[in-house]
């Protein structure tokens, strides 16, 4: 990738999930046989059925939305990526004593509590929570750039964040962040895994 040379860093240290929503299996069937391997979902009602379709395939889930506690057992079933950790009893609920998953810390770079992410103000707090919690290992930060805001200034925000984190679980070095319009500003401050959707798989088809 262009922006990852220009930022002075090897294309293959970038994850690329491509976000399949709305999309359907055959979609992501055919994406495999080009060797895509990581896709990502935001819906439960959605993600299961699909996931199941193409369980003959060796595909890594991520789970890239909103997640209510009462459904984390269900998307844990096959996720093996959730990069939409925001509080401290969601953690909970994906507690588990069998199978780990990894997952991500989502920041909220806004002051709206509906765009979802835990205020950097309680973030210390929800990474020890989540190292504590049986069954998730910490992979990272993720976040979701502001609408309005210069993409870069807001990723350089998490940059940040990320940086704080790794004082506390060296660890969890990875970034989720840069979506199809804004990757190129999110590889130049530091991201590892990108989640885009209509750039690869063009518009969605109509959800109904």
């Amino acid at each position: 990738m262009d922006a990852a040379r220009e930022a002075g860093r090897d294309p293959v240290s970038i994850t690329t999930i491509v976000v399949t929503k709305f999309h359907p299996a055959a979609l992501v069937r055919d994406l495999a046989g080009l060797g895509v391997r990581d896709f990502g979902e935001n819906r439960l009602q959605d993600a299961a059925p699909k996931s199941a379709e193409l369980a003959d395939l060796d595909l890594v889930w991520h789970f890239v939305g909103q997640l209510q506690s009462k459904k984390a057992r269900q998307v844990r079933e096959f996720a093996r990526v959730i990069h939409s950790v925001d509080r401290e009893s969601l953690a909970d609920a994906l507690a588990s004593d069998e199978r780990s998953i990894d997952c991500f810390v989502q920041v909220n770079l806004t002051d709206d509590p509906a765009r979802g992410g835990v205020v950097p103000s309680g973030l210390d707090a929800l990474v020890a929570r989540v190292l504590d919690t049986s069954g998730l290992r910490l992979r990272g930060l993720m976040v979701v750039a502001p609408l309005g805001e210069e993409p870069r200034r807001a990723f350089a925000r998490a940059r940040a964040y990320s940086e704080h984190i790794r004082r506390i679980a060296p660890e969890a070095i990875n970034i989720s962040m840069g979506m199809s319009d804004d990757f190129r500003e999110a590889i130049l401050e530091g991201a590892t895994h990108l989640r885009i959707g209509t750039a690869i798989t063009g518009n969605r088809p109509d959800s109904g």
